[in-house]
């Protein structure tokens, strides 16, 4: 699994986006950054969690849909369709966002780490 990438802030100013584990030579000031500084442990426990994050949306969606064709099998679908159209709006006008705000919120407080050049 390919997890996100690190920010890196050279002192001279330079940013680049580095894949976690590989190192960085800047561009401007030779200074070489090395990703791997930052401890797997924290890293890949981070990734889980932001992975399980959007499998919970994803499983959450795949049992509404589920549940909406075994009804829609059982149930005459126009008296179904405005169920679904209620379900939906509370899907994305109050479940979502929600969700975004947990996981923003989470991402805001997750850990900085303190590179220091090779």
């Amino acid at each position: 699994m390919k997890g996100a990438p690190i920010t890196v802030r050279c002192d001279c100013g330079e940013v680049e986006h580095v894949p976690y584990g590989e190192t960085w030579t800047c561009p401007s000031c030779g200074r070489r950054w090395n990703t791997a500084q930052i401890a797997s442990e924290e890293y890949w426990g981070i990734m889980r969690e932001m992975r399980r994050y959007r499998l919970e949306v994803v499983a959450v969606s795949v049992l509404l849909a589920v549940a909406f064709a075994i009804t829609l099998a059982r149930v005459d679908s126009r008296r179904f369709f405005p169920a679904v159209l209620g379900i939906m709006g509370v899907w994305f006008l109050v479940y979502m966002p929600r969700w975004r705000k947990k996981v923003r919120a989470r991402a805001r407080s997750l850990p900085t780490w303190q590179l220091h050049p090779e």
